[in-house]
């Protein structure tokens, strides 16, 4: 029987690692991991070098990938200034020329390519722009802010009439995951500061503003949402948000947090992450020597997730919105599957653990 063949771009990504490990572990799919720099693969996973920035790179790299079934999209290009960066024209400019010099790329080798599939995020409903209404709905008009979003989606729209392959649209909410550096990793994020408050001998503070309702998107449901929207014709062409299905309120999790660093919990104290914790570099380095981690600097860990944080946790916020995605539109189409947002945060934090980013 003929596999098929993924070729998750940005598999360097709290997402895209995810679904390399999920595609890898199914017998019917080879995995093909593209990305600028080598990520720790799964056994059998081929890697391939590419700046997708460079149209020429793109077309030399991929110019053996015939046997290209399916795409997942998770590359992502994103400013030092990540918030401001979110409405910047160059970096929406840059992420929408990675997918087309991609597909340009890959197009006329790969003839058997079939589905991909395109990941945005709660973004697309404006909450960084102005308060969305709840839950957010896939059915509605397009926000009417700018985004990188609208351009990569009209590339494929324009194209896919003319093409063999169809695509799908996801979106979730605060993905859970782990990968080093990544810019939008709140895992990483919580799991130093954490362990810089206990170095420093100080209970776990929740540093952000005042209570909202959120949601998480654990990168494994992610990942067999891909999987899902590959694999069944419903999905064509089509978007889903893809959210783990239960409330999240930070405060109200923050304990089991806590206790799994075998912490206390502290009185809330509002603290700009992004400000703050880059200052603890030699806190951080105490850390690593004394529980032997892999040798990474708080920045090259954390990166601008820090900012990211900040953002989650409503940092100077006393009445934050609420943000909501509904699921229902993938689980009526088909797809059950759903995750305790607690019990994923603490998962990937064992994971960061065990893989020696973060200490036990």
């Amino acid at each position: 029987m003929n596999k098929n063949t993924m070729l998750v771009v940005g598999a360097g990504g709290v997402v895209g690692a995810a679904t390399v490990e999920h595609f890898a572990a199914l017998p019917d799919w080879n995995v093909i991991a593209l990305s600028r720099r080598r990520p720790a693969l799964p056994e059998g996973v081929r890697h391939v070098s590419v700046d997708l920035t460079n149209a020429d790179a793109c077309s030399e790299g991929l110019r053996d990938l015939t046997q290209v079934t399916h795409v997942f999209f998770a590359a992502l290009f994103e400013k030092p200034d990540l918030i401001a960066g979110w409405r910047d024209p160059e970096q929406m400019a840059v992420n929408e020329s990675m997918l087309r010099n991609l597909l340009d790329a890959l197009e006329p080798v790969a003839q058997g390519l079939r589905h991909l599939s395109l990941l945005q995020g709660t973004k697309a409903y404006g909450g960084h722009v102005e308060p969305a209404p709840v839950p957010c709905k896939e059915r509605w008009p397009r926000h009417w802010h700018e985004n990188f979003y609208w351009l990569q989606e009209d590339l494929l729209r324009e194209r896919q009439p003319k093409r063999e392959w169809n695509f799908t649209i996801l979106r979730p909410q605060v993905v859970f995951g782990y990968a080093v550096s990544s810019p939008m990793n709140i895992v990483a994020a919580v799991g130093a500061y954490a362990a810089v408050r206990r170095e420093q001998g100080l209970a776990l503070s929740y540093p952000g503003g005042g209570r909202y309702i959120n949601g998480g998107s654990d990168s494994r449901l992610i990942a067999r949402a891909a999987e899902f929207v590959a694999t069944h014709e419903i999905a064509a062409n089509e978007t889903y948000n893809v959210v783990n299905g239960d409330p999240l309120l930070w405060q109200d999790i923050w304990g089991s947090i806590a206790g799994h660093f075998g912490m206390s919990v502290g009185e809330p104290k509002p603290v700009q992450l992004s400000d703050d914790m880059p200052q603890h570099e030699a806190v951080w380095a105490r850390v690593v020597n004394r529980h032997g981690l892999k040798p990474l600097g708080l920045h090259d860990l954390v990166g601008s997730s820090w900012q990211f944080a900040d953002r989650v946790f409503a940092h100077g916020l006393e009445n934050p919105a609420d943000s909501v995605l509904s699921g229902l539109k993938l689980r009526q189409h088909g797809f059950a599957d759903c995750f305790d947002t607690e019990d994923a945060l603490i998962y990937w934090l064992d994971r960061m653990q065990i893989e020696g980013l973060i200490p036990r």
